[in-house]
């Protein structure tokens, strides 16, 4: 179990800062950065997909949030997570965020399906602080089948 956990920390921290679209991918607000990456389910292994009830397809992607605190040396906090995803004929999709602690680490997670060559736009609404209006977060993502 303890080797499963490292394998998905390992998998999503490899994935945050693929390169796969930018070497890293992160938005600064107030004093929190939240960084965020998206790819196909395919980059995580059988063995950690297993471990979290991740389906590995090849049309089966993942978004991953991890919420900083630049004013706590960059220490990870807990957020309310939600969002959707719109592709370009304008269909829109919601999100369901799970979140994944390891050690000190919180992650937010999310699987979508997608089509071959399609190009998405997320809408991401990320809260850290309960007492404060959530951030919103967008870019987009080109998906391929693998």
């Amino acid at each position: 179990m303890v080797r499963s956990i490292y394998s998905l920390a390992l998998s999503l921290v490899i994935a945050l800062f693929s390169t796969q679209s930018t070497a890293e991918q992160f938005k600064a607000f107030d004093s929190y950065e939240v960084h965020y990456s998206a790819f196909n389910s395919t980059f995580l292994t059988p063995a950690v997909a297993q471990t979290y009830a991740i389906q590995r397809s090849k049309v089966r992607g993942l978004v991953n949030v991890a919420v900083l605190d630049k004013n706590s040396q960059n220490a990870p906090v807990t957020a309310l997570v939600s969002g959707a995803f719109t592709n370009l004929v304008g269909q829109v999709q919601s999100l369901t965020f799970k979140q994944v602690r390891e050690g000190d680490a919180v992650y937010y997670i999310t699987e979508f399906r997608f089509t071959d060559d399609e190009i998405l736009k997320f809408d991401l609404q990320v809260q850290p602080d309960p007492n404060k209006p959530a951030y919103n977060l967008q870019f987009q993502q080109h998906f391929y089948v693998d």
